[in-house]
């Protein structure tokens, strides 16, 4: 089968086009043959070695963590599903950016929902952006009704999973903030009240919220923007820190100062969820797909690749050059 991944860690060069094995669902696994892959920052990390080097079969890694296709086959034990289904699934081992990907049966669902059936393209973009931002909006962030919301690099994948989903839960009002002018047009039409240039963000919040501040932060960059989002809580307010984006060094806040401002940092990492509770990441797959298929939600797909692409659209999520959601199309 058609794959793409690498044999060493390292930048886009190591990033090639493989014929591999086709592999063959375990107990409580299934088969998708793949018709679309989403493209996540967490690839880029995987490539560069962040999460330890190739240990995948013959020494090499697939990367992918999000698909949507159709059921090939299923694994002992597996059941809920059907060959030939359309479904959408996350796949927290990797292996996406294949024509054929195992997955774990909790983590995969159906496209046919009771809203409807999910576009199978806009699905591909669903199974992690989504899931993480009803984590750090929930789970992490503990989002209340009419709860006002910060959201950093608000014009990329999960950014703009968590805009229109905070909307969904109740949130007031939403802001955001982007790491460069050009891409404020687009995050203006994800339903912000204002996205602001992430240079100076604080002191424009505190304009236009006239020094309240916000209630919530959703922060994946870190470093010094981890650090100026405390300034901009309002009481009992949360920052939730679930990726480090800015690749800054290792930055602490002093628990003292929490306790005096009342303040919160929370953390939120999917893959630590679908090893400690697989089910709530199944649940808010579900959640987030009957939203897709009824309109509610948008996935946010904005550019689909060839996987034959797949350098040229990590290249575009590395540089900061992208926007919404970039998919790689197997079709």
């Amino acid at each position: 089968m058609r794959a793409v991944g690498f044999r060493t860690n390292g930048g886009l060069e190591v990033l090639e086009e493989l014929d591999r094995p086709e592999p063959v669902p375990g107990p409580g696994q299934v088969s998708i043959r793949v018709a679309f892959a989403g493209v996540n920052f967490a690839e880029i990390q995987h490539r560069r070695g962040e999460f330890g080097p190739p240990d995948g079969l013959g020494g090499v890694d697939v990367p992918g963590l999000e698909v949507s296709g159709t059921i090939a086959a299923l694994g002992t034990g597996a059941s809920g599903l059907e060959a030939g289904e359309p479904v959408a699934a996350f796949l927290p081992g990797f292996g996406g950016y294949a024509e054929v990907a195992t997955a774990d049966v909790r983590f995969v669902r159906s496209l046919r929902t009771e809203a409807g059936e999910a576009d199978m393209a806009q699905a591909a973009g669903i199974p992690c952006v989504f899931p993480t931002a009803f984590g750090v909006l929930k789970d992490a962030g503990r989002l209340r009704m009419g709860d006002d919301v910060l959201i950093h690099s608000a014009a990329g994948g999960v950014g703009s999973a968590a805009a229109r989903l905070a909307r969904e839960l109740g949130a007031g009002r939403v802001y955001g903030t982007v790491g460069s002018a050009e891409k404020i047009p687009y995050a203006a039409q994800l339903g912000y009240d204002n996205v602001f240039p992430r240079e100076a963000f604080a002191e424009r919040l505190a304009e236009v919220t006239h020094g309240r501040g916000v209630d919530l932060v959703l922060d994946p960059i870190g470093g010094p923007v981890r650090e100026q989002s405390l300034r901009v809580l309002a009481p009992f307010g949360r920052v939730v820190a679930y990726g480090d984006l800015g690749r800054h060094d290792q930055w602490s806040a002093s628990v003292w100062d929490l306790w005096k401002s009342n303040q919160t940092i929370a953390g939120f990492n999917l893959g630590d969820v679908a090893r400690r509770a697989p089910e709530r990441v199944g649940e808010y797959l579900g959640k987030a797909l009957r939203f897709l298929a009824s309109g509610r939600v948008q996935a946010g797909v904005t550019q689909i690749l060839p996987l034959a692409e797949a350098t040229k659209a990590h290249e575009l999520l590395e540089t900061g050059a992208g926007q919404g959601k970039l998919v790689l199309s197997l079709t």
